[in-house]
């Protein structure tokens, strides 16, 4: 998918991986370390790391996975775009039908991968990205009849609830959750009750436990 004019990309392409599963950034390491003109300039496990090491590198790239243990992936965007104005912000995920992308995409990342793309595959996406072309994986275009919307639709969760839900994951307190939403307290409060009540769940804990078997976080 082609949003905006090809421009010329970078001599070498300094990429940050951001993913908490080590196995993932080392692999990324290898997988590129033959690809001539793309080097890992650095890799974080949490959205706080990122941010702070995309300060100190100024990568050309950021591959960021969907969910970190501090951060949803779309939290960390507009953060890491004030930090390094001109970065690419390229979502890595396992997972097409995460409910958590349609809001990472609305954040206005440069491209959208999976994990299990091919090696020729994913440094060509990573080259066209640089050069200003948007990539988003063909796999990621069904949205509407995806297993999450199902799932979402089979709980009966508003978006408020599934914005509370998404955060109490990442475990913000209800403060901070009425705080990034706009809402008092007491609002989180009844949001997180009628989801956990939704899904059936006792508490926070059984309610983040079932939402990921849903594959909603």
């Amino acid at each position: 998918m082609t949003t905006a004019p090809e421009m010329t990309a970078p001599e070498v392409l300094r990429l940050l991986v951001v993913d908490d599963h080590p196995v993932v950034t080392d692999g990324v390491r290898m997988l590129l370390r033959a690809e001539p003109g793309i080097t890992v300039a650095g890799t974080a496990e949490t959205g706080r790391d990122a941010i702070r090491l995309a300060r100190e590198v100024q990568p050309d790239m950021v591959l960021l996975d969907l969910r970190l243990p501090d951060m949803l992936g779309s939290e960390v965007i507009s953060v890491l775009r004030a930090a390094v104005p001109a970065v690419k912000v390229v979502l890595f995920t396992a997972y097409a039908d995460h409910a958590a992308l349609p809001a990472a995409l609305e954040a206005g990342v440069d491209g959208c991968l999976l994990k299990d793309s091919s090696i020729t595959d994913f440094a060509t996406a990573l080259r066209r990205i640089a050069s200003g072309i948007r990539v988003i994986d063909p796999r990621l275009d069904r949205r509407p009849s995806s297993r999450v919307q199902e799932s979402l639709f089979r709980a009966g969760l508003t978006r408020r609830e599934y914005a509370v839900l998404r955060r109490v994951a990442v475990g913000r307190t209800n403060p901070e959750i009425a705080e990034d939403l706009g809402i008092t307290r007491n609002t989180v409060k009844t949001y997180l009750q009628s989801a956990m009540g939704k899904l059936g769940a006792r508490n926070r804990v059984e309610a983040i436990a079932k939402a990921s078997e849903a594959h909603l976080l």
